[in-house]
């Protein structure tokens, strides 16, 4: 299975048709977007179209800069799945999710996170991939030292311990993009704009 993940697209409606062309290049089997896709809650033109229009399966997350009314919005419109709090079973691969971060407009607690993650870790526990889906990514990784503004969540780094996927992506801190790092089994990859491409 391939994933092609990204995040902190901020309603660059240009970025996200460089990014279904890629999905749509590379042939992957899902798209994955980690949040932030608007800017504040604005401009949510053509963000999903161009993905759609390539017949593109899409999940997303809401970031710090959109509510999960907005989020919702996106999803509903273009018929693609918001994943926060949820999750999806997808060939053999369960991937759950919560967006929102612990800091910003559309603050969540730590204890918030991490009780959404579990409650859609829960669906999938059974499969043996699993891949968890942030924003923000976890507290006390390399990627928290690329920004003084954006501490890693506690919350985050709890489910990661505690549930073990093979695999989280999140993006939030763009000086971090690319970044990869373990924690115990799982892996951490800061996706960011450019989009990674993950194989399963």
């Amino acid at each position: 299975m391939k994933i092609l993940a990204a995040g902190d697209i901020h309603g660059d409606s240009g970025l996200a048709e460089k990014l279904a062309i890629k999905a749509k290049k590379e042939k992957v089997d899902l798209v994955i977007l980690c949040g932030d896709l608007t800017y504040r809650d604005n401009s949510t033109d053509n963000l999903m179209k161009p993905f759609v229009e390539r017949n593109e399966k899409v999940l997303l997350i809401p970031g710090n800069h959109e509510g999960v009314a907005t989020a919702d919005f996106l999803a509903d419109f273009y018929d693609v799945k918001n994943i926060h709090g949820y999750s999806v079973k997808y060939k053999d691969v369960g991937i759950f999710g919560a967006g929102g971060a612990n800091i910003g407009e559309n603050q969540l607690s730590e204890k918030e996170l991490y009780d959404l993650l579990k409650k859609g870790f829960d669906k999938i526990e059974y499969l043996k991939k699993r891949v968890m889906v942030t924003h923000v990514h976890p507290s006390e990784t390399k990627m928290e030292k690329f920004t003084q503004f954006f501490p890693g969540s506690k919350g985050v780094r709890q489910a990661v311990e505690k549930l073990q996927p093979n695999f989280l992506l999140c993006s939030h801190v763009h000086e971090a993009e690319g970044i990869e790092e373990k924690i115990g089994l799982t892996k951490v990859i800061n996706v960011g704009r450019k989009g990674k491409i993950i194989e399963l």
